[in-house]
């Protein structure tokens, strides 16, 4: 398992990949308590670090997008 800095090298694909399989793991259960914690952090860092991507991203979208113009929105 990576390091949270190692986070911060991945791109939103690899992070978001990560977090899937971290959620599955979770849900699948059979861990201990201690390993459960462990991908529970984990899985906090990654979802923190794909959220900024995407606040990034939309910040970019904005500064690129016409003055009046709205950026797609899938979930409005």
């Amino acid at each position: 398992m990576m390091s949270e800095n190692e986070i911060e090298n991945l791109t939103f694909e690899q992070s978001f990949a990560e977090l899937e399989e971290t959620v599955r793991k979770l849900e699948t259960g059979g861990l201990t308590l201690e390993e459960s914690l462990t991908l529970f952090e984990r899985g906090q860092a990654l979802a923190a670090h794909c959220n900024a991507q995407l606040d990034q991203s939309e910040l970019k979208v904005r500064q690129l997008s016409p003055e009046g113009v709205t950026p797609f929105d899938p979930e409005g």
